[in-house]
């Protein structure tokens, strides 16, 4: 009696484990921890290369936020970037929103620069105020084969 009286509270005791565990890696996986409440907002990139949805949101190397989606807008051809921000972070109208990376050839995640602004963005706005990704493969072609577009250099005039 005794023996499967302790089996049947060790039982519970794992059971109630592996649930809390399951319960906060879908919280986690689904960005839900990093601030609990939040709100959306979107930006508009000519060039969104390597961000992918989940990716950070940081302002000042702390994440505030999670990539929520990526799309392209059919009218003008940019891709709007749509994340959530934590509910406690108010950002002026005037923020930046730029394409980062973590190290060289690093993951990409998404950087606010808040602006002076005394009014702040709500919920749903749109920054248009971006700087897209360098593009890593252009730039090293660039400096290999030299730029197609250079202009001659005048001639000197004696």
């Amino acid at each position: 009696m005794k023996q499967s009286r302790l089996e049947l509270i060790v039982g519970v005791f794992v059971l109630f484990g592996l649930t809390a565990v399951a319960y906060v890696a879908l919280r986690i996986g689904a960005g839900a921890l990093v601030g609990g409440d939040t709100y959306e907002l979107q930006a508009r990139f000519t060039n969104s290369g390597g961000l992918n949805p989940g990716s950070n949101v940081i302002i000042a190397g702390v994440t505030i936020g999670r990539i929520k989606a990526i799309e392209l807008n059919p009218k003008d051809f940019s891709a709007v970037v749509t994340f959530n921000v934590r509910k406690a972070i108010k950002l002026p109208t005037d923020s930046i929103a730029s394409i980062k990376t973590t190290g060289l050839i690093g993951d990409k995640f998404l950087s606010l620069a808040p602006g002076g602004d005394s009014e702040f963005l709500t919920p749903g706005s749109l920054i248009t105020d971006t700087e897209s990704t360098v593009d890593l493969e252009s730039l090293i072609s660039r400096f290999a084969f030299g730029s197609t577009t250079s202009k001659p250099k005048p001639a000197e005039t004696k």
